[in-house]
């Protein structure tokens, strides 16, 4: 141990956590550009491989991130942040969880991989159990049943019927990928502010999706239709990349810091509502059925945070 007081260590700072209601609206405004960027997805799917477009776009936000993070905090916390640590948590938590869901809407259907998507809260409060301490209270159950129960109200609607097998599991996989993910960013980087969490994981999946597209394209694999991608194409890989994971990504971590991952993961089973929500505003159909679910998970979120009322008063 060394006694010269200028070898110890820094102290690290805390990034702030955010009140109730900050870190909620920052949670519903991440689902809310996530969702956003959905319907850009559909614009370069048919175009590229998964492992392409997964490393495309990891590239494209992580690009972003980074540049960001050199703009606000300098070089120096870029170039001195854990960087293989952040490919282990980027790749499990971003690059292997989109491989796992596209391969699983590949098998199955959108209803499918959604419901199953329903399971976050689940995984996301069992993993604050075991791995926090976390007490399983009689709230946080109500809570958790009600935000499961809206969040497949909300997926199913209109949809057809549920198919299991090889793409649930699929599903299932991706889903705990992303939740232990997110759940290690926070964890796993406390020196870092939540844009660097962001920039470092993100970049992290860019790198390890990019060489396992390289590797599967010396073995053969399908190459990208580039002829393809026009401006309109090019403008939907960016929609999809910078909104709907850099954006997302950054506003996700945020409220995962502050909230947990239990209560965050909440707010994903209010996503087709979110949907729904855009498609009305481009003159699309109403779904009420959506808007109950919608609301049911949002009862489920307040229920599962509320802390039973200390009594005040002298003690008789």
């Amino acid at each position: 141990m060394s006694l010269n007081p200028a070898a110890a260590p820094l102290p690290v700072a805390t990034p702030p956590r955010l009140g109730p209601v900050g870190a909620n609206v920052i949670c519903l405004l991440s689902m809310l550009v996530w969702a956003a960027g959905l319907p850009a997805a559909d614009l370069v799917i048919p175009h590229l491989p998964p492992l392409v477009l997964t490393a495309l776009r990891c590239l494209l936000a992580g690009s972003v991130l980074v540049a960001l993070w050199i703009a606000l905090e300098g070089p120096r916390a870029v170039i001195s942040a854990p960087w293989r640590r952040g490919m282990m948590v980027g790749g499990v938590a971003i690059g292997l969880a989109s491989v796992f869901i596209v391969t699983a809407q590949a098998a199955t259907d959108a209803v499918t991989v959604a419901v199953v998507s329903a399971t976050m809260p689940v995984i996301g409060i069992t993993l604050e159990c075991l791995l926090d301490g976390r007490k399983f209270t009689l709230r946080l159950a109500l809570g958790l049943l009600l935000s499961l129960a809206g969040g497949v109200m909300a997926f199913a609607t209109g949809l057809g019927g549920l198919s299991l097998g090889l793409g649930a599991a699929a599903a299932l996989a991706s889903v705990l990928a992303y939740t232990w993910g997110s759940r290690a960013t926070v964890k796993s980087f406390p020196e870092l502010t939540p844009l660097g969490r962001s920039a470092i994981t993100v970049m992290g999946a860019a790198i390890c999706a990019s060489v396992a597209a390289l590797l599967h394209a010396a073995l053969g694999a399908p190459a990208p239709d580039w002829a393809a991608m026009g401006w309109r194409e090019i403008g939907g890989l960016l929609g999809f990349s910078v909104g709907s994971l850099a954006i997302s990504q950054l506003l996700w971590i945020i409220a995962v810091g502050s909230l947990g991952i239990g209560a965050a993961s909440m707010h994903m089973n209010a996503v087709p509502f979110y949907v729904m929500l855009i498609v009305f505003l481009m003159n699309g159909p109403w779904n009420w059925a959506q808007t109950a679910g919608a609301a049911v998970v949002v009862l489920g979120v307040i229920i599962a945070q509320s802390r039973p009322r200390v009594p005040h008063g002298p003690k008789k």
